[in-house]
């Protein structure tokens, strides 16, 4: 038997980067995982297929109700239950701090339709099914710019410190589920591979010389779902950039 045997986990924005490999961790270990991204069908079926049987690819934009609720549907219509949520799917996009203008009305709802507001409606459809999982787990992906004034962009900041807040909320408020967050640095993902200039800004300023892998964030998740203990943390994994700040 596999540590994650018997159990089911959602990841959500799981096509590629922290996701995929959070998904792809999880399935080694035995668990059945459930692959979702709102675009990149391709990519989030071959990895589904990649992982066997106990896979499943489900497209779903969060920030649509009616998507996020077929994504809960169609995971207990093949596994019949559901132990794990992984809230990754994220959306942002580069603007200035100081560019108040430039962060228009479209860019700062969208932000918050996907990060906080399609986030929280999934992890609220999910918790009848995560009580009745003799460990049920949420992991909430979020970032440092949650907890200093960093970030692509004031809304993106904005909706991570959000996120934060709705760990603790929900950890206080739906035990004996557990609700975590982790809060990475940069992480050298596919959407960050041309960002040289701020990799090196990191890697010269952190304490451990280098941006975060994918992996970094699964073994911060791993050691979540381990400590049978632990709720309501918010686990930054940033190479010891905000000591340094």
């Amino acid at each position: 038997m596999s540590e994650f045997s018997g159990r089911v986990a959602i990841v959500t924005g799981s096509s590629s980067g922290i996701g995929e490999a959070i998904a792809r961790r999880l399935a080694a270990l035995g668990a059945s995982v459930v692959i979702n991204s709102a675009q990149s069908v391709e990519a989030g079926e071959r990895i589904a297929g990649e992982l066997g049987k106990d896979a499943l690819y489900v497209q779903a934009d969060i920030s649509d109700k009616a998507a996020g609720e077929r994504l809960l549907a169609a995971t207990i219509a093949r596994f019949g239950k559901l132990d794990i949520l992984v809230n990754n799917a994220g959306w942002t996009t580069v603007v200035p701090h100081h560019d108040l203008e430039a962060l228009s009305d479209e860019i700062f709802a969208r932000t918050f339709e996907v990060n906080v507001t399609g986030t929280w409606r999934l992890t609220k459809a999910a918790m009848p099914y995560l009580r009745q999982s003799e460990d049920g787990n949420v992991i909430n992906i979020t970032s440092v710019a949650g907890v200093r004034p960093l970030g692509s962009s004031i809304a993106y900041s904005m909706s991570k410190a959000a996120l934060n807040q709705m760990t603790q909320l929900l950890a206080k408020s739906c035990g004996p589920v557990r609700v975590n967050a982790i809060a990475p640095g940069l992480v050298a993902t596919p959407w960050t591979e041309d960002w040289q200039e701020q990799h090196e800004a990191v890697k010269a300023r952190t304490p451990l010389h280098r941006s975060a892998t994918p992996d970094d964030c699964v073994e911060a998740m791993l050691g979540l779902l381990r400590s049978c203990y632990a709720t309501g943390h918010i686990f930054v994994v940033d190479g010891g950039l905000t000591l340094a700040m």
